[in-house]
């Protein structure tokens, strides 16, 4: 635990790339593979499942501190964050520490805290932290409360293991896949095979399981026309609002892997049966999708039934378990738009005709829905097409160009062979105005500023800026809202968009304009309005207002905007419609 605490400071006080990249390798070269395993899952992106609950985290470091809990609250809203709050009211550690390895707290100490009785989880954090300081008993926390992340990418840990084993870093992502699945637990065997040499006289050696590294799209900056030449060279599809997914047909088993390399094929049981008579050997890109079985094909489509909206398909995200009631209220299906191997051959450095014509000929004998090609007359064709997203339930057109290998990860850069990426051509976003009315602390280099943020927009429109201000009076005053007349209703949650600048300046006005204090969230005197985007809005049974947004994020500050002129519930209806 010491080497990985030292690293996990080392990453977190660097903000170079390169520097990094050398704590990474220089850790490789010292720890043992056991550690290794994990250290790489971690940082990665592997998230443990939460073994000890929030609540119980706090009641035992309060009685290990010595502290009341009002005094705990204060140091938790002054720091911003439990692990770090944790670490510095506890007593010092006992001299020499702990020496255990990180496998070692991983498979003796920590997994058995599994369905464990509370009073040996309190007995065991207790000794712990005596044998930790307090950067150790901040890892510790993080990782038994299940909210480890340090400000490394994939790309950039996948980088530092190429560099270390001397392999190619596309080799290295390939291997990767599946390794920071939550279902599994990384071992000594799945490390050695990240790192092993490539056999010259063999093909690189996979799992039966293990899906292809994912090939992204980037966002088309400014008109196709200008950026990507002849609308005949690509292939434009409709961009599909649900999860992007690989189904894996091998050994006789299928697999259902999303974009995240989280393994979800419990969660759809009819991916599995649609792929049990694929040929051994087939793996499939695609969309998972709630789907609508009686709903009109969606333009160029040959298959029966049409997506549906992502709000059903979050019905069966959560899931643990799937009874018929269920799986008849949120259908799911797949469109497939790439064929990555047929029959045990890897297809991805065929050009993408070629790969499309070879999963044409796969679909009609298996039942598969295909992404439909869009006709290619030219670029106002295609904008002609795009214009009817939102009325056709999807956010926009997928180009990817006809000579385009299947490639691993986001293509960067702007050189001649980027026209040969995949691009997203979405829609405009919907935008509203909401008025801030709860603020809570970020994490990591944000802990200590207000950048999560709720918003409301006004039941009805306010008669004038003195009725609204009667309502902003009212809450200040702690008084009731009134059921039948003037209210502000929240109706989203964003926490990006803005500056560094942009949320130090928010979060000055939030602490001048504080009214009561939950925990680490605030409730803000009602001040400031902003601008809105998200891709989405659906109905939702689960929020007051009765709407959901996807994908909402911060546009600007809106200081021109007083807060009567802020968007009402019926302008969100009204996007819905």
């Amino acid at each position: 635990m010491k080497r990985f605490a030292a690293l996990f400071a080392e990453l977190d006080e660097s903000t170079a790339t390169n520097d990094k990249v050398a704590a990474l390798v220089r850790y490789l070269r010292q720890a043992p593979e056991a550690d290794a395993a994990w250290a790489m899952y971690f940082l990665a992106g592997g998230k443990p499942r939460q073994l000890v609950r929030t609540a119980q985290l706090k009641a035992v470091a309060m009685q290990a501190a010595a502290l009341p809990e009002w005094l705990f609250e204060a140091s938790y809203q002054a720091v911003g964050d439990l692990a770090e709050t944790i670490a510095h009211v506890l007593p010092g550690p006992a001299d020499g520490g702990s020496d255990l390895g990180l496998d070692d707290w991983m498979q003796q100490r920590l997994l058995p805290l599994r369905g464990a009785d509370e009073a040996r989880i309190a007995a065991a954090l207790t000794a712990w932290w005596r044998e930790l300081d307090p950067l150790g008993r901040f890892l510790l926390v993080k990782l038994v409360g299940g909210g480890f992340r340090v400000g490394v990418s994939k790309l950039l840990v996948q980088r530092a293991i190429a560099e270390h084993a001397g392999l190619d870093a596309k080799t290295v992502a390939a291997r990767m896949m599946g390794f920071t699945d939550g279902k599994r637990v990384p071992t000594v065997g799945a490390w050695r095979a990240i790192v092993a040499a490539p056999d010259a006289g063999a093909g690189e050696a996979r799992e039966p399981s293990q899906p292809y590294p994912f090939f992204l799209a980037q966002a088309l900056p400014g008109e196709p026309t200008a950026t990507l030449g002849d609308a005949g060279e690509w292939l434009a599809e409709w961009k599909l609002d649900g999860i992007r997914g690989q189904i894996v047909k091998r050994a006789g088993q299928v697999w259902v892997w999303s974009r995240g390399e989280e393994l979800m094929t419990d969660r759809f049981p009819e991916l599995v049966q649609l792929a049990a008579g694929w040929p051994d050997g087939t793996v499939v890109d695609g969309e998972i999708l709630a789907w609508d079985p009686q709903g009109t094909p969606l333009p160029g489509a040959a298959h029966v039934g049409r997506p549906a909206a992502f709000a059903v398909l979050q019905q069966r995200i959560g899931r643990k378990t799937l009874g018929p009631k269920v799986l008849a209220a949120a259908p799911v299906g797949f469109m497939a738009y790439d064929l990555l191997e047929d029959r045990g051959r890897d297809l991805r450095s065929l050009p993408q005709h070629a790969r499309r014509a070879a999963l044409e000929a796969l679909a009609p004998g298996h039942g598969l829905p295909l992404s439909p090609l869009l006709p290619a007359d030219g670029w106002a064709t295609f904008a002609a097409q795009r214009a009817r997203s939102r009325e056709l339930g999807v956010e926009g057109l997928m180009l990817k160009h006809r000579e385009s290998a299947y490639g691993s990860g986001r293509a960067r850069g702007a050189g001649p062979g980027e026209r040969l990426a995949w691009w997203k051509w979405k829609i405009d976003p919907l935008t509203v105005d909401g008025v801030l009315i709860y603020a809570q602390a970020g994490h990591g280099r944000r802990a200590s500023v207000y950048t999560d943020y709720t918003f409301a927009v006004w039941n009805r429109p306010p008669r004038d800026a003195a009725e609204a201000q009667s309502v902003v009076d009212a809450i200040a005053a702690r008084r009731p809202a009134d059921p039948e007349g003037l209210q502000l209703v929240a109706f989203t949650k964003a926490y990006s968009g803005l500056t560094d600048a942009e949320f130090q300046a928010v979060d000055a006005v939030i602490r001048q304009n504080t009214l009561e204090k939950f925990g680490p969230v605030r409730s803000v005197r009602p001040t400031l309005v902003f601008e809105l985007a998200f891709e989405g809005i659906a109905r939702s049974t689960r929020h007051k207002s009765g709407v959901a947004l996807r994908f909402p994020r911060m546009l600007r500050p809106r200081p021109d905007k007083p807060l009567h002129e802020a968007n009402t519930l019926a302008d969100l209806r009204a996007l819905m419609a």
